[in-house]
């Protein structure tokens, strides 16, 4: 199977799956900061004033914020890293490879897709 000029077979080994689980966390604790600052935005305007609403509110804006900081600064750091020691883990890391990582998967878990997991390559 071919996707966006990667070749995948059918099946992938380990260290594909780790680089699928890196991703889909950066993704998620990114976009989970993002919807907790418009949860704590939507409840600071609907807190009518109340003041434990309005701490509360403001207590999830701050948290969200920590968090997607630290998502941000963790990519950056594993970017920094790569380039001191010489390798580029980002670029194993892409949207093309993610999506193909997960429907492969799918696949082989819809159809039985026998065989062992960590035993072939995504190239």
């Amino acid at each position: 199977m071919d996707i966006s000029g990667i070749s995948v077979s059918h099946e992938f080994n380990i260290v594909d799956l780790l680089n699928l689980g890196v991703a889909i966390a950066i993704l998620l604790a990114g976009t989970l900061s993002v919807f907790y600052i418009f949860f704590g935005g939507i409840s600071f305007i609907l807190s009518g004033g109340q003041e434990d609403k309005i701490k509360q509110a403001v207590h999830t804006i701050r948290y969200a914020i920590i968090g997607l900081v630290v998502t941000i600064l963790s990519v950056t750091l594993v970017k920094i890293m790569g380039y001191i020691f010489g390798f580029d883990l980002l670029s194993l890391i892409t949207w093309d490879r993610i999506t193909g990582l997960m429907n492969l998967i799918i696949e082989r878990i819809t159809s039985g897709g026998g065989g062992s997991v960590g035993t072939g390559t995504l190239r």
